[in-house]
Order: C-alpha cells, then sequence, then structure tokens
C-alpha cells in the first residue's frame, strides 16, 4: 500500500481550492487566502505548488494573487467533497494513489475504529476483487474504486442486503447521468447485457451486534474497450462505453456518494423498503427465466426457473416445476427467450 492523503493536507487544500472556485473569474491574492484560512501567506503558496503539480490548473498574476482555471480528473478528497451533500457517508475519505484493495484498507481502518460513513477510495488496486473471490480489474485513473464503512444497528443477518443497497445507488447515479442500466440479481450492475460495476460486501459481527459492515465497489468508468484484459472483452464495459463520452468521475462518484447515504438514511429509520423498492424498478431479472447455480453446491444444486421477486432478506425467488426456490447466495445466468 502507498502513501494515504492526509487528512489535516486534505482539509487545507479543499478550502484553498473553495475560495478559488468562490472567486470565480475573479482573482484572489495569497495574503487574503492566508487571512482567511489562518495560515501564513507561504504555506498556501507551498499548497498552490502542490495543486498545480497535481494538476490544477492556477493561474497567478504578481499583483492580483491567484485563479483557478481547471481541475484534474482526480479522486482526491478536495475534489470530491467539492458539492457533495451527505449526512454520514463521504464526511470523511481517504484516498490513496494506489493500494492493495480498498477493503482490505477498509477492514484495517474499522478495526481501529474508523467512523460510520468513513470512504476508502483509491486511483488504482492491485488485488482488488468480487464476489466468489474473483478478481476484478482495476486500472489506474480509469474507475471508482472505493469501500464504505458502516456501523448500522440492525442485526447481522440484515448486513447481505446492504449490497443490494450500493447496486441501486450506482443505478440511480447512472440515471442522474441520462444513462440507463439495469440490475441482475444480486448486485451486477449491467448495460447491453456487460457487467459495469463490481460489489462486495463484508462483516464483522457477533450473535445480536455488528461491529462493521463494508461494502466494496468497484466501478467501470472510462475504461475503453481494446484497455480490458481480452478474457474479459465480452463480459465487462464502462460508463463512458454507454454514455458514448468521457464522465466526469468525481461528480459520478459525489451522485453515487449521495445516493447511497439518502438510501442508507432510509434504512436507519425504515429498513430496507425503499431499498427493494428501487432495486425493482431496476431489475432486469425478475420475470426472466433464469439458471442458478448454487454457490454451496459446487455447481452441483443447479436448476432453471422463473425468477419473480425478492424476499424480505433480500434472497430471490425462483419458481420451478416442483416448486418455489428461495436462493440466498449463487450465480444466476438469464436465459434467453425462447420463440
Amino acid at each position: 500500500m502507498e502513501w494515504c492523503y492526509n487528512e489535516e493536507v486534505a482539509f487545507l487544500r479543499s478550502k484553498i481550492l473553495a475560495l478559488l472556485r468562490e472567486a470565480g473569474d475573479s482573482y484572489l491574492s495569497g495574503e487574503e487566502m492566508a487571512k482567511r484560512l489562518g495560515v501564513s501567506r507561504t504555506a498556501v503558496w507551498k499548497h498552490i505548488q502542490e495543486l498545480r503539480r497535481d494538476g490544477y490548473d492556477i493561474v497567478s498574476h504578481s499583483r492580483s494573487g491567484y485563479s483557478l482555471q481547471s481541475a484534474p480528473d482526480t479522486l482526491r478528497p478536495e475534489e470530491i467533497k467539492n458539492g457533495l451533500h451527505t449526512r454520514r457517508i463521504g464526511t470523511e475519505i481517504r484516498f490513496y494513489p494506489t493500494i492493495d484493495s480498498t477493503n482490505l484498507e477498509a477492514k484495517r481502518l474499522a478495526q481501529q475504529g474508523a467512523p460510520d460513513g468513513l470512504v476508502v477510495v483509491a486511483e488504482e488496486q492491485g488485488k482488488g476483487r468480487g464476489r466468489l473471490e474473483r478478481s476484478f480489474f482495476s486500472p489506474a485513473g480509469k474507475g471508482i474504486w472505493f469501500s464504505v464503512i458502516l456501523r448500522p444497528d440492525f442485526l447481522p443477518q440484515d448486513a447481505p442486503k446492504c449490497t443490494l443497497l450500493s447496486a441501486v445507488a450506482v443505478a440511480k447515479a447512472a440515471e442522474d447521468f441520462g444513462m440507463k442500466v439495469g440490475i441482475k440479481w444480486p448486485n451486477d450492475v449491467l448495460a447491453g447485457g456487460k457487467k459495469l460495476v463490481g460489489i462486495l460486501t463484508e462483516m464483522s459481527a457477533e450473535m445480536e451486534r455488528i461491529h462493521y459492515v463494508i461494502i466494496g465497489t468497484g466501478i467501470n468508468v472510462n475504461i475503453k474497450a481494446e484497455e480490458f484484459p481480452e478474457e474479459l472483452r465480452d463480459k465487462a464495459a464502462s460508463f463512458s462505453e454507454v454514455k458514448g463520452e468521457k464522465i466526469p468521475r468525481a461528480a459520478f462518484f459525489r451522485a453515487v456518494l449521495e445516493h447511497m447515504d439518502a438510501l442508507y438514511d432510509a434504512i436507519l429509520r425504515e429498513g430496507f423498503a425503499e431499498v427493494f423498492s428501487e432495486w425493482r424498478r431496476y431489475s432486469i431479472t425478475l420475470g426472466q427465466t433464469v439458471r442458478v447455480i448454487d454457490a454451496r453446491g459446487g455447481g452441483q444444486g443447479a436448476f432453471v426457473g422463473k425468477a419473480v421477486d425478492i424476499d424480505e432478506d433480500g434472497a430471490l425467488l425462483v419458481d420451478t416445476a416442483p416448486g418455489r426456490r428461495r436462493v440466498l447466495a449463487g450465480d444466476v445466468s438469464i436465459r434467453p427467450q425462447q420463440d
């Protein structure tokens, strides 16, 4: 794991950027910024130089001061928090240029007492993984690779439902950006039959109490078709392919976090009803003939039936010739409709 973005540095940089954005096309002097931030002019100058090195186009004039012309496509906290409106999720963000796995780091932080809603995000993952221990392609600067630490007050048996929360949040963000996607049970976000998002939910708990839940989410944002490994090209896609243009990652990430936060708030107040209702709205599984491979049976328990609904636990209900089956874990594939 490489260097983690210092929270104090991130806070000051975010304040500097906020002042520059507030100034718009006007110039703001280093002296004025130093006065308003309670730091020295030298400190402001040093942070301006660092921001420039990170890709911010900040022009300066000897008599007028500084002006922000443009910002880079980055997932640094100062960009994510610019315009972010959440109550819990994303109020604290840990950023890493590269990392083994955001879920692994989130676990480490959770064990050290990290708060409810803390977000771990990286530009690149070396050991990203999804459901059933499958590896997840996480190249630098092309996606949003993040994990959220939750400390809910519901029972441990409710925790697996959180995986639906993340899928719905991404689908709603995509809708905000004018894209139509669907969710294949339980949490695969798809477009044109190709996977756009990978989600892995993990938990630490006792019998009656959750210590923490970690929702790891990998979003393919601006990966070109030819950039995917050959074995993934017929299975995976990115949102830029769906949209037909490059997606601003920070803005898309803010939308995802805001939807996650709103859904999590609804869960804490009223349970999972809203998440389930929204999941059904985006579902491409319900009403379809599906083939199910039970995760516990090593492929031995495969069966075919019609997916009719999800129950109060988020389990998929499948009608088969012998009767209704309830699927809590496993691989579900949608079978082509017969003419």
